[in-house]
């Protein structure tokens, strides 16, 4: 199992912070792996937790900065007062319907279907880009951040990709791809964390010695491929569009489709 988890933290690095869903890659990895079961699902929610250990190192200035004045200290605050309104809307439908979502769609099917659906989103929102509006933090609203928490919901699908829906929501309202990610990354923090405890929780720690070091194995190999993964995707989202990461879900829907 101890391999399976390496293989599988892997993909949860390469994908969290890719529009390209790290969960659906997952319930279809774990498929062809025959690693299934509540294990498996609470196994794909708990290694995010080192995929968001990488986005508070990589953006350690702004989650820790050191405050010069007043104002950077506002700055701070007004921000991350906006990342907590857009975790809003994910945790009340997260709460209400963490069992049928668990129940019906993680499988295959609907994850495939979530993977397509997704991508004509994204090559759509990509097309609104020249409405850019938003292109720094600082100037997005309390009304917009609420916005894209409520995008982010479509998330809760397993395929969707809560980084593409995150990222949709905010190129939807004007912002900029670098500005989109960004708060998506930043988003993630309280989402994935709040996520994974709440799995953790309901399955009473009920974790043996072994499962708690798969689990450990899993969460250090998404942190070190994460943050590298977040190094090249913040290079290249800053000159390039989204378009093939939404190309690369239209196949991979369709193949898995096929092969269902």
């Amino acid at each position: 199992m101890i391999i399976k988890a390496i293989i599988l933290g892997i993909i949860e690095g390469l994908t969290e912070f890719l529009p390209i869903s790290s969960t659906g890659h997952l319930i279809i990895a774990n498929k062809y792996l025959e690693f299934t079961g509540s294990f498996a699902n609470a196994f794909a929610v708990v290694i995010q937790v080192g995929a968001i250990f990488s986005v508070l190192i990589y953006f350690k200035d702004k989650v820790f900065p050191k405050f010069d004045d007043r104002k950077s200290m506002k700055e701070y605050f007004s921000l991350w007062s906006k990342v907590a309104v857009g975790t809003v809307p994910a945790v009340i439908l997260g709460l209400l319907f963490e069992d049928y979502i668990d129940e019906h769609f993680f499988n295959t099917t609907t994850v495939s279907i979530a993977l397509i659906l997704g991508a004509l989103l994204l090559l759509y929102s990509e097309s609104r880009l020249k409405r850019e509006k938003i292109t720094s933090e600082r100037n997005i609203t309390y009304r917009q951040a609420f916005l894209v928490g409520v995008a982010q919901c479509m998330a809760l699908w397993p395929g969707m990709s809560r980084s593409a829906s995150t990222i949709i929501g905010g190129l939807f309202l004007g912002f900029s791809r670098k500005v989109a990610a960004e708060f998506s990354f930043f988003l993630a923090i309280p989402t994935l964390i709040g996520a994974a405890v709440l799995k953790i929780f309901k399955m009473g720690f009920n974790f043996s010695p072994y499962e708690w070091l798969v689990l450990g194995v899993g969460t250090f190999v998404s942190f070190i491929v994460a943050y590298l993964v977040i190094a090249f995707f913040m290079n290249y989202i800053k000159r390039r569009k989204l378009s093939p990461f939404a190309y690369y879900r239209i196949l991979l829907g369709i193949l898995v489709l096929l092969l269902a």
